[in-house]
């Protein structure tokens, strides 16, 4: 083994490798005509609408800004779909499973599509039945005509909720009922015993998962832009298109998109050591 070798950790000489391909691929786009000087001037405009005032409504910021309320969402669909999936309740059960089997069945741009145009579909049909029926009901009328973005951002928590009830289902089972008998001995109530004894110990079991739904849920909220949500695709798509310069514009979408997906895992690991950090 050489003297540069031994000297180079295992971490370091795999930047090496990351930074080697990264030049590589540089200059394999340098040589077919990328513009390079294309994309100095236009990425913060894709990234942040850099000369808009919308800057904390568009881009990088929009596409944080929809994946941390969805996941949110999503977390709080996951965790009563996992109680009606282990509910005793055919009512409950029937509701869980039947929500979980047509999300996973469907795919999630018809859902999207579902949202954004079946939505105000029903409102029209609604008023066609009952007269005056937005007048009367404005609250349901305003839930069946959402804009864009919450209609994006209920259409991930939806979708991302069905598969994250399988993982908050078996994070409760993982605890024994030993701990639910114990709990009931002592007079504990059933919402007690879940919150106080079962939740806190599946919490450490479904975090990780949560967390690799986070990292896919933010790449997925690319897919919102068909509904015209200016998110970072959305925005990459229209400069590009524009100016017949897709490649450029969704190259910088992409490089966004990793560079999120990195600080997000590392992000992830700090938490899983620190949740583990009694198991050592």
């Amino acid at each position: 083994m050489s003297p540069l070798r031994r000297a180079l950790s295992f971490n370091a000489r795999v930047v090496i490798v990351w930074v080697t391909i990264l030049a590589c691929i540089t200059a394999f786009l340098a040589a077919i005509g990328l513009d390079l000087a294309f994309i100095a001037e236009w990425w913060g405009f894709i990234v942040y609408g850099a000369g808009t005032p919308e800057v904390f409504r568009v881009g990088l910021m929009m596409t944080l800004y929809i994946s941390t309320l969805s996941i949110i969402g999503a977390v709080i669909l996951a965790f009563f779909g996992a109680l009606g999936r282990l509910s005793k309740n055919p009512i409950a059960y029937g509701v869980a499973t039947f929500y979980v089997s047509f999300i996973r069945g469907t795919p999630f741009l018809i859902q999207i599509f579902l949202l954004f145009f079946g939505l105000p579909q029903i409102n029209q049909q609604l008023n066609q039945l009952i007269p005056g029926f937005e007048k009367q009901y404005p609250l349901i009328s305003s839930l069946l005509l959402l804009p864009a973005v919450p209609t994006g951002i209920l259409a991930l928590a939806i979708n991302y909720g069905a598969y994250m009830t399988e993982t908050f289902r078996a994070g409760i089972q993982s605890i024994s009922k030993g701990q639910r008998e114990a709990a009931y001995a002592l007079g504990m109530t059933p919402w007690q015993t879940m919150r106080l004894i079962i939740l806190p110990q599946a919490l450490r079991v479904v975090i990780p998962p949560i967390g690799n739904e986070f990292i896919a849920m933010t790449k997925d909220s690319a897919l919102v832009s068909v509904i015209g949500v200016q998110e970072l695709l959305w925005r990459a798509q229209k400069v590009g298109q524009q100016y017949f310069h897709s490649m450029e514009t969704l190259l910088v979408a992409a490089a966004f998109y990793w560079g999120m997906t990195i600080a997000l895992q590392a992000a992830q690991a700090r938490l899983e050591r620190w949740l583990g950090r009694s198991d050592r």
